[in-house]
C-alpha cells in the first residue's frame, strides 16, 4: 500500500463526471445516480452567479465535494458539499432539499447555513458566536464540521481573488476557529494546509522568505532526504520489515511556530526534515522503533509514545527525534497504515471504520463535554476562550495510583487532574501527593507523574481555585459550583426575608402557596418558579415591598409601607453593606478577606478554629463584627442565613495558624519526645503538647502546633504517620 499526502488544490476544471468517478473508488457499491442529481439542482440554484475569480460559482461546491471524497466521507456528506450554500445563497427551503435528497443531506446543509446566517456588530463578536454555532452544529451531527471545513479549504485556496483586507480578516478567523477545529477532529491534513495558507495571507513576507530559503536548498534536500530513505529501508530490510518509508520538509507554519517558540531564524532551525514509517501492524512499529535508535542516536527527552497513550483526537503514532546522517536532527513519525489514516482524515476516518463503536462513543464524549461548556458559559467570548483552550491538543500524560492514565494541557496543575478524574474529586481536594510527595495544588505537573489526590468530605471549591487551574474542564466546574453555591445562598436568605416581612401580616409563604397567591405574583414579575423569585430577593435585584403589594390577599397600605421600611431599614443597610459583591484590594495583615467591607472586626470562631484551606463562613454579629467558621461546624448549622457572609483566605497572608492534632500510639517510652522531633524536623513549630497513658497500652497525644495552611496541616500529619508506633493521627 502507498500513501500519498492528500492533495486540496483548486480545481478549475473538475466536472460531474470526473467527481463521480472519484467517489466510485470510496463508494464501489452504492449507486451514484443521486450526486448526479445533487449537481444538477445546484447548478440551475447558482446559474449565473459568479465567483470573484470570474468563474461560474458551481465550481465552488464541486471543490469542496472533491475534498470531502479525498477525506473518504459517506455520500450524504458529499452530496451536502454540492449542495451547502443553496439554502443560504438561493433561497432554497429544507423541506425541498429533505424531499429530494433526504432528511439527513438537509439537516447537514441547514447546519452549515446556521453557522455563517446571522450577521453580528464586531468581528469579535461574529467569529465567537460562529464557533459557538459550530460547537452546537458538531453536537447535532460531526459531518456539518467536516463540510464546514472542506468549504473552508476552498476559500483559502481562492482568497487571491479578495482584497487584502478580506484575505487578513478570513486568514484569522480560519487561524481562530477552523484549524483548532481540525486539530480537534483530528484531521491532520486540513489542519497543516490550511495553517500554511493562513501564514501567507496574514505574514506573507516570513510566507514567501522561508519558500525561497527552502527552494534555494531543494537539491541539497532532496539528495539528503533520497540518501536517509535508502539508510533506513536497508536497516528494515536486515530485520525483515517491510513497510513504506517518506520523507519530506516540515509544513512552513510548523517551522514558523519553531522560529517563535525559540526566538530563532530560519537557519538556527535543526529538525526541518520529517520522515514517516508505515508498517503493518503494531509490533512491527515498536521493531521499527528499535532499528532506528539502533541505527541513529536518539535525542533525548524527544521520544513520545501516542500509541500506548493516544492523543484526546485519537492520533496514534510513535515520535522520536535523532541525529541522522551528517549529524542532521530528523524527526521520525512510526505508525500502521490504518493509523497514517486516521492521523490524515481524523474524525472522517469514523465512516470508513465505522464498525468501531468504541472510537464512536470517544467522539461522542468530547461532543458532550463541549455541550455542557455551552450551558454553563454566558458570552459566546467565554465559551471560545473555554473551548478553545481544549483544543490545543496535547500535552502532559499523568498516571493515577492505579496506573491510568490522562491526558492533560502543558502548565496543568493537581487540581486539573483531579477534575480530570471527577468532578467530586476536584470538589472536595484538599492536597496532592505527585511521585509519593506533597506539593502545593498550583504545582506544574510533568509527563509521567503520579497523581494522588487527597480529599475531604467538608472542602468546597473556591475562587482562588480559578488561578491555579488552566484546563477548561476544572475551570468550568468551578465556575459552576461557585454560581450554584451563591444562588443557594440567596435562595434561602430571599426565602427567610420574605416569610419574616410576611409575618407582619400574620400569613407565611405556605399558606399563600396553598391558596395560589404566588401564580399571579410569579406571572406579574416574569419569574418562572418560587425558587426563582426568592433568589432575585436573596440577592437585592427585588426589593420585598414589591412582593408584598402584588400579593392578592394582602392590603398593603401606607402605614404599613412606613412601619415596614423604619423597622428593616437598619438591617437592610447592613446587609447590603456585607454581601456587596465588589473585591477589594487585600493585606498582608488580614488572614480573611471579606468582600466589599474593610472596616470590620474580624476573629476566629474557637469552637472549630479555622486554618487557610479550611472552606470557611463568616457570621454577622451586631457590635462584634465578623466570625470566622469552618463550613461544616454546628455554629454555622444554627445560624439564621441571613447572617452568614461569604469569606475567603487572603493568600497574601503569611503568618502561621494554630491547629490542634490528636496522635493514637503504641504506648513506650521516649514515644513523646521521638514524635516531637518529627514535628520539629518538618520545620514546624509546637505551641504545647498533652500526653495521656490508655489502660490498653495505647498513648494519646493532643498536639497544638503552628501551620501555614491546610497543606501544611496535611505534611505534618502525613510525617509523623510514617512513625512505625503511630496507630493514627487526626485534626483535634
Amino acid at each position: 500500500m502507498f500513501t500519498e499526502r492528500i492533495d486540496f488544490s483548486h480545481e478549475a476544471t473538475l466536472t460531474i463526471d470526473e467527481l463521480m468517478k472519484r467517489a466510485e473508488v470510496i463508494l464501489p457499491d452504492i449507486d451514484l445516480n443521486i450526486l448526479r442529481q445533487c449537481y444538477e439542482f445546484a447548478e440551475k440554484k447558482h446559474s449565473g452567479v459568479k465567483r470573484s475569480s470570474g468563474e461560474p460559482y458551481i465550481i465552488h461546491p464541486l471543490n469542496v465535494a472533491g475534498t470531502l471524497i479525498k477525506l473518504k466521507m459517506d455520500l450524504d456528506s458529499i452530496m451536502a458539499g454540492l449542495l451547502h450554500d443553496v439554502v443560504e445563497d438561493c433561497d432554497v427551503s429544507p423541506e425541498e432539499i429533505s424531499k429530494l435528497f433526504g432528511q439527513s443531506v438537509a439537516q447537514i446543509v441547514v447546519g452549515c447555513t446556521k453557522i455563517s446566517k446571522i450577521k453580528f456588530k464586531t468581528k469579535e463578536e461574529s467569529q465567537a458566536e460562529n464557533f459557538r454555532k459550530m460547537v452546537v452544529a458538531m453536537a447535532q451531527d460531526l459531518r456539518v464540521i467536516i463540510v464546514k471545513l472542506a468549504d473552508r479549504m476552498h476559500n483559502m485556496r481562492t482568497l487571491q481573488y479578495m482584497t487584502k483586507e478580506k484575505q487578513m480578516g478570513k486568514a484569522q478567523e480560519t487561524l481562530d476557529i477552523y484549524v483548532p477545529l481540525a486539530s480537534r477532529l483530528g484531521i491532520n491534513s486540513v489542519k497543516a494546509d490550511l495553517e500554511d495558507l493562513c501564514l501567507r495571507y496574514l505574514h506573507p513576507d516570513i510566507y514567501y522568505r522561508l519558500a525561497e530559503k527552502i527552494a534555494m536548498k531543494r537539491r541539497e534536500r532532496e539528495s539528503y532526504i533520497k540518501e536517509t530513505l535508502e539508510l533506513v529501508e536497508e536497516k528494515m530490510l536486515e530485520y525483515s520489515v517491510t513497510g513504506e518509508v517518506t520523507g519530506r520538509p516540515k509544513h512552513f507554519y510548523s517551522i514558523y511556530k519553531k522560529m517563535q517558540q525559540r526566538g530563532v531564524d530560519f537557519e538556527q532551525i535543526q529538525d526541518l526534515l520529517a520522515f514517516r514509517i508505515l508498517v503493518s501492524n503494531i509490533t512491527e512499529c515498536y521493531k521499527v522503533l528499535g532499528i532506528i535508535h539502533s541505527a541513529f542516536i536518539p535525542v533525548p527527552g524527544r521520544f513520545k509514545d501516542y500509541i500506548a497513550i493516544p492523543k484526546v483526537n485519537n492520533y496514534q503514532s510513535l515520535h522520536t527525534t535523532v541525529i541522522g546522517p551528517k549529524a542532521e536532527r530528523i524527526e521520525i513519525q512510526i505508525r500502521t497504515f490504518e493509523m497514517h489514516e486516521v492521523a490524515e482524515r481524523g474524525v472522517a476516518a469514523h465512516w470508513k471504520y465505522k464498525e468501531r463503536k468504541d472510537d464512536a462513543s470517544n467522539k461522542l464524549k468530547w461532543v458532550e463535554e463541549l455541550m455542557e461548556f455551552n450551558q454553563n458559559v454566558t458570552s459566546s467570548s467565554e465559551f471560545m476562550d473555554v473551548v478553545k483552550n481544549d483544543l490545543d491538543v496535547g500535552g502532559v500524560f499523568i498516571f493515577t495510583p492505579t496506573g491510568d492514565v490522562k491526558e492533560l494541557r502543558y502548565g496543568a496543575t493537581p487540581l486539573d487532574f483531579a477534575y480530570a478524574v471527577h468532578t467530586e474529586v476536584g470538589n472536595k481536594t484538599v492536597g496532592a501527593k505527585v511521585n509519593g510527595k506533597m506539593v502545593p495544588l498550583k504545582h506544574r505537573l510533568k509527563s509521567g507523574d503520579t497523581v494522588e489526590i487527597l480529599t475531604s468530605k467538608t472542602q468546597t471549591p473556591s475562587k482562588d481555585w480559578l488561578k491555579i487551574c488552566k484546563t477548561s474542564r476544572a475551570i468550568t466546574k468551578i465556575k459552576q459550583h461557585l454560581m450554584k453555591v451563591e444562588r443557594d445562598h440567596h435562595r434561602e436568605i430571599g426565602e427567610e426575608l420574605l416569610e419574616k416581612a410576611l409575618k407582619k401580616f400574620d400569613v407565611s409563604i405556605k399558606a399563600l402557596d396553598k391558596k395560589g397567591d404566588f401564580k399571579s405574583i410569579l406571572d406579574k414579575l416574569h419569574y418562572k418558579s418560587l425558587e426563582e423569585l426568592f433568589v432575585n430577593i436573596g440577592s437585592s435585584h427585588l426589593p420585598i415591598k414589591e412582593v408584598l403589594v402584588n400579593i392578592p390577599s394582602i392590603t398593603f397600605s401606607e402605614e404599613d409601607d412606613l412601619h415596614f421600611k423604619e423597622e428593616d431599614k437598619e438591617l437592610e443597610s447592613y446587609y447590603k453593606k456585607v454581601t456587596k459583591t465588589a473585591r477589594k484590594s487585600t493585606s498582608n495583615d488580614n488572614a480573611v478577606i471579606v468582600d466589599g467591607l474593610d472596616d470590620i472586626l474580624v476573629k476566629m470562631g474557637r469552637c472549630c478554629n479555622p486554618i487557610p484551606g479550611d472552606p470557611i463562613l463568616g457570621i454577622i454579629t451586631r457590635g462584634r463584627g465578623i466570625t470566622v467558621h469552618t463550613v461544616g461546624c454546628n455554629r454555622i448549622i444554627e445560624v439564621e442565613r441571613s447572617r452568614q457572609i461569604a469569606v475567603e483566605w487572603n493568600s497574601h497572608y503569611t503568618f502561621s495558624h494554630p491547629v490542634n492534632i490528636k496522635v493514637t500510639t503504641h504506648d513506650k517510652p521516649g514515644i513523646l519526645s521521638k514524635i516531637s522531633k518529627y514535628i520539629n524536623n518538618a520545620g514546624i513549630n509546637i505551641r504545647s503538647a498533652i500526653a495521656r497513658s490508655m489502660p490498653d497500652q495505647k498513648g494519646n497525644f493532643i498536639f497544638e502546633i503552628e501551620v501555614k495552611d491546610y497543606s501544611e496541616l496535611l505534611r505534618t500529619i502525613s510525617t509523623i504517620e510514617q512513625m512505625e508506633e503511630v496507630i493514627s493521627v487526626n485534626r483535634a
